[in-house]
Order: C-alpha cells, then structure tokens, then sequence
C-alpha cells in the first residue's frame, strides 16, 4: 500500500496538495466508518474500512516521511517499546490477577510516561473528542483521582436530582439553562455507564442501530401498502412499533 500511496503522491494532482492537516478529516470519517461496520457485524464491511483507516494512517505517515521527521519503522518502534513498557506482567517480573489490574497499573505506567510540564489530570483529554466520549474518560480520570461516588447508589441519586433540576429549568422556559441542565444530566447518566462497567459510546450507538432497524422495519410494513407512518392514527403506530420489536429481535 506504501507503494501506491507513492505512485500517487507522484501523479495525481489531488493527493500531491494533501497535508497531514488536510488528511485529518478524512481520518476522522474513516474511523467513523469503520465504528459503523463494526457495529453492523458485516465482515466485508468492516475489512473494507478498515483498509480505509489503515489507507490513511499510512498516508500521514510517508508525509511526514517525506519531510525527513520519521518514518513508518520509527512508529512502530515507538509504539512497539510503548507496549513492552505498559505490559510488565508479561515482559518484566510482575504479576496481575485480572484486567482491572491490568488497567490499573496501565494508567499508573502511563501517567509516569506524561510530561512534567503537565499541571491536571484534564490534560491529555483531547478536546475534539465526541463530547460522550470525553465525558467517560474524564469521569474515569476524576474517578481514579479520588473524586468519585463510593458505590453506584450515590450516582443514581444524582441522577434524579439532575432529572429534578432539568425539570424546573424545562418549567422556566430558558433554553440556555435547559441545555446546561439536560447536559448535566448526560454527564451523570455517563458515571452510571463507568459503574457499570459498560462505555455509554458503545451502548448509544447499539441502542440508535437497534432504534433504526426498528423503523426500517415499520417502514417496509407500509410501504406495499402505500402508507407512511403520517397516515397512521398514535394507535396505529403504537402497534406496528410493537410487531417491528418483536419481529427485529
């Protein structure tokens, strides 16, 4: 792939202007892409993005190549001496019981790694994450920090007390004041997911797959009919969404 990423460098216009910062987006997209097969369970699917994901990472890479700051060996040497490093239990002389010390002692070898220059455990949070996404790793890094509930019935109760407050802000008729209490709420709902033991990315977005097989279904319903869900009476609709979760189980 490095050779034909080097045949196109060479003669297509299009590939000769990319930048690493002009391929960001496009990496972005691909890793999206490749979520989406991955949750969809299609083999093809997810073999086809992730040769995309792989297409651009390898891109990036020879650009900067190119530029005579690394190469794609030094990363994989970086990375390969990362993992050594991070792995004691296999590499070195210590133990670990399970995967929760296993992640334990990760983020202790990699906070040791971090830049002395550092002054919050918030740094290092990549601010252009999805927000759900850096809701979880900050409530794991504030967690792990001390500032946590001592068991999952104290987020529970935080919970309702955010459900109270985006009620009376509901009431009030403030947007501005209903957007910061819904998101405090969001914010909650991602500690219990921590407690859990479940990441509320994953489970959202089995949740909107498992929502939109669900309509698809509804939808081929009626289309032989010549309906659309419009023409059904709240009824109507109450019962064809039961047969729809019945049927897509």
């Amino acid at each position: 792939m490095r050779s034909l990423i080097k045949v196109l460098r060479e003669k297509c216009p299009w590939d000769q202007k990319q930048t690493p910062e002009t391929l960001i987006v496009y990496l972005i997209e691909e890793v999206y892409e490749l979520l989406d097969a991955i949750t969809s369970g299609h083999p093809e699917n997810i073999m086809d993005e992730m040769g995309d994901v792989m297409f651009q990472l390898l891109f990036i890479s020879l650009l900067y190549e190119q530029k005579n700051l690394f190469s794609l060996r030094d990363v994989i040497l970086m990375n390969r001496e990362k993992m050594v490093r991070r792995h004691p239990h296999v590499f070195g002389n210590t133990t670990a019981k399970d995967a929760a010390e296993v992640k334990k002692n990760w983020n202790i070898i990699k906070s040791g790694e971090k830049d002395r220059s550092v002054t919050s455990i918030m740094d290092g949070t990549p601010s252009g994450l999805p927000a759900l996404h850096r809701a979880f790793m900050i409530s794991e890094k504030v967690g792990k920090a001390g500032f946590d509930w001592d068991d999952i019935h104290g987020v529970i109760a935080k919970v309702e007390e955010e459900w109270r407050e985006l009620h009376g802000a509901i009431k009030t008729g403030e947007k501005d004041d209903i957007a910061l209490e819904f998101g405090d709420l969001l914010f909650t709902l991602t500690n219990i997911a921590r407690f859990l033991g479940i990441h509320p990315e994953t489970a959202l977005a089995a949740s909107v797959k498992k929502f939109e097989t669900r309509y698809r279904h509804m939808e081929q319903e009626l289309a032989p009919l010549g309906k659309s869900l419009e023409d059904l009476s709240p009824e109507e609709k109450d019962r064809i969404w039961e047969r729809a979760k019945k049927d897509t189980k």
